[in-house]
């Protein structure tokens, strides 16, 4: 199977090398060239362009920032695919997002999968983030050891759609829980208790969570350094109200949380780490949340 690999960001690079590592054939490209050197050294073709990256792939990934970004790449592709190629997009849409885009492709004679990816950049860096996956069971089968090599838990979802759903679920919950987890750390710290201990019981206690056990770390050292910023944690929090309204479940919560990214992206910035949302709550308090031992990035 020849793969090509269209998006090296944060995330897309990360997944394109695990590809790479797996032994699997797989040509790259990014509009950006800076990441040319190090997957030649692993291995890959360097593309010139996306409609080069994929004529002579029998399938193609994506992973890129938005659905207006997906769409564009879609049709720069679609001319330059050979007939039955499949279509594997790992970047977080929403639901009427993929289903239009999906019915594009599908169109054009192409298979179809949705594959966004839940975890954390450096799950991807070591080949075992999470793959949702949305499509038709027998092209799932047929992809299943390419999404194996980026990821160690796939999870068939169902049909067309079903992923991008169960992926703005798992988004919002994890952007709730770091504001849930920046107030707790704050309780700790103004009330008088070391914040390493504080940590460390809250993650062997019944309120820990994911985010708490890997963002916490980031937040307490400070750098916050997470490699996702406001601007996608906005974008995700937006599909997740839009499927609330769709089928009329509120979400309180993540309302809430919502209108505290505005506040956050105002103060820091579109291009700031999500993390950065618990320094509102630093800076409004004149208290910052550091204590030692604590790394600098998730490995």
């Amino acid at each position: 199977m020849r793969y090509a690999f269209i998006g090296l960001g944060n995330l897309g690079g990360h997944l394109a090398a695990s590809l790479l590592r797996a032994g699997l054939s797989v040509t790259v490209h990014d509009r950006d060239p800076s990441p040319r050197a190090r997957f030649e050294g692993l291995g890959a073709s360097w593309a010139g362009s996306a409609a080069e990256a994929v004529c002579d792939a029998e399938a193609v990934i994506t992973c890129l920032p938005s659905p207006a970004v997906s769409g564009a790449v879609l049709e720069q592709i679609l001319p330059a695919m050979r007939p039955g190629s499949d279509w594997i997009e790992m970047s977080t849409l929403g639901r009427p997002d993929v289903l239009r885009l999906a019915e594009r492709a599908q169109g054009a004679g192409m298979g179809v999968l949705e594959c966004p990816v839940t975890g954390g950049v450096h799950l991807a860096a070591r080949g075992e983030i999470t793959v949702l996956v949305g499509g038709d069971a027998a092209l799932f089968a047929r992809h299943q050891p390419a999404l194996q090599a980026m990821g160690n838990r796939i999870f068939h979802m169902g049909p067309i759609g079903s992923a991008a759903l169960i992926k703005v679920i798992t988004n919002m919950l994890a952007f709730i829980h770091l504001v849930a987890d920046g107030e707790a750390l704050m309780l700790a710290k103004r009330g008088g208790l070391d914040l390493a201990t504080a940590w460390q019981a809250i993650a062997a206690s019944s309120g820990s969570s994911f985010v708490h056990e890997t963002e916490g770390q980031l937040i307490l050292n400070g750098s916050y350094d997470i490699a996702f910023t406001m601007d996608l944690a906005l974008k995700d929090l937006g599909f997740a109200m839009e499927f609330g309204r769709a089928f009329g479940v509120p979400l309180d919560l993540a309302g809430m949380t919502s209108q505290t990214f505005v506040r956050g992206r105002a103060a820091y910035g579109g291009d700031a780490q999500s993390t950065q949302i618990v320094k509102l709550l630093e800076d409004a308090l004149g208290t910052d949340l550091r204590a030692e031992g604590f790394p600098a990035r998730l490995e």
